[in-house]
């Protein structure tokens, strides 16, 4: 069961202004099927085939005559040679919309994109599924610990796989293999560990001194295992928030895992349930919550813009967000009861903050409410809200 993605429509409207448009993001986050979707009467080719990879490779000039009239190429970071050529095709025919480009490695298909089709491509990213997408399959969750346990890849709720099994098969197949081509990593035993410490951390502040200690790898190693992993699409790194004046806030940004059921799954845990008392849920909904609205913006063609805000005194808020109309100021709380002080981090940076503040507690409960000039987002209705 193919869905409608959000990110349909701005790749449709970037086909309009471009002669090609690429598309990246992680393995398995439904690229192919969105570019075949919303060009259905492109031609279609995949470089994931050894011949035809071979094929593109030796033969840029003669693979891309064989499609005059544009096409869907797809994994195209397995033949980057035939950008260059791509450019030649494209200056003589700039009519927007013929080539259509999707690629799962971040960093190596980026880099030969903007090096060979500078000005000539727009560059969109694909993302697991957020919730309102996932809401639109047969049979969704419909509870907060199965959603977050389940997490957001369309192959799960496509075909209703296992997704204890199905994401562990994801982790063995596609981050290692993507990661090892990224990065020569010898010892692919002290990555893993290296990845399931790193998603034990999702939602903290990054101490990458503490993250290759406990690893057992060396700072300069920790730092390049963990921009592979960012390449890849695994996690984004959120900034602190600059634009105070203040002298002690903490300048260490947060990471937070993409993908909720990856989470679990590193965690190793193998059931919705193990979620209601373990000592990293309240962790894993704020990356929930970050990804969220990250999603949001992304699939719309904006860009993140998160920050997060801590100072010396202790005073924390989960996520800012830069808009037009001034900050929103956003706190996690995975608990179903909201407690009576769940406000006063987001009236406490109202005041240490310059700019008109819009403030909001996501939780986990399915009441909607004002508390203290406070929205309080049930977690369910969060991409009900336009957090452009």
């Amino acid at each position: 069961m193919a869905i409608r993605r959000n990110l349909a429509p701005t790749l449709k409207e970037l086909a309009r202004s471009y002669p090609v448009v690429t598309v990246t993001g992680p393995r398995q986050s439904g690229k192919t099927t969105l570019a075949r979707m919303s060009f259905r009467h492109h031609a279609y080719v995949s470089l994931e085939p050894l011949d035809t990879r071979s094929y593109a490779r030796e033969d840029p000039r003669g693979f891309l005559a064989e499609y005059k009239s544009g096409a869907v190429i797809d994994e195209v970071q397995n033949a980057p040679e035939i950008l260059s050529y791509l450019q030649q095709v494209v200056d003589e025919d700039p009519t927007p919309g013929r080539w259509i480009l999707t690629g799962s490695q971040h960093f190596g298909l980026l880099q030969s994109v903007t090096q060979s089709l500078a000005g000539r491509t727009g560059v969109l990213h694909l993302l697991p599924l957020s919730f309102d997408e996932v809401r639109r399959f047969d049979d969704p969750p419909t509870d907060l610990l199965t959603t977050l346990w389940i997490g957001g890849y369309p192959r799960i709720h496509d075909q209703r796989l296992n997704a204890a099994r199905w994401l562990t098969d994801y982790v063995t197949t596609y981050v290692q293999r993507d990661v090892r081509q990224i990065l020569n990593v010898g010892d692919l035993e002290a990555f893993t560990t290296f990845v399931r410490l790193s998603a034990g951390r999702t939602a903290t502040e990054l101490n990458l001194s503490a993250l290759g200690s406990d690893a057992g790898v060396s700072h300069n190693t920790a730092r390049a295992w963990l921009s592979a992993l960012e390449a890849s699409f695994i996690f984004f790194r959120v900034p602190p928030w600059r634009r105070s004046h203040r002298k002690q806030l903490i300048k260490a940004p947060k990471i937070h895992f993409f993908d909720s059921g990856l989470v679990c799954s590193l965690l190793g845990i193998t059931q919705p349930e193990q979620l209601r008392h373990h000592p990293l849920r309240g962790q894993v909904f704020e990356s929930w919550v970050a990804s969220e609205v990250h999603k949001h913006r992304t699939h719309r063609g904006y860009p993140p813009a998160l920050s997060h805000y801590r100072d010396s005194k202790g005073l924390e808020v989960d996520l800012v967000l830069e808009g037009a109309q001034g900050l929103s100021a956003i706190e996690a709380k995975s608990g179903s009861t909201l407690a009576t002080d769940a406000t006063t981090p987001l009236q406490r940076f109202a005041s240490a903050a310059s700019d008109p503040i819009t403030g909001f507690v996501v939780h986990g409960g399915e009441e909607r409410r004002r508390i203290h000039g406070v929205d309080a987002l049930p977690w369910s209705q969060i991409q009900r809200q336009d957090w452009r």
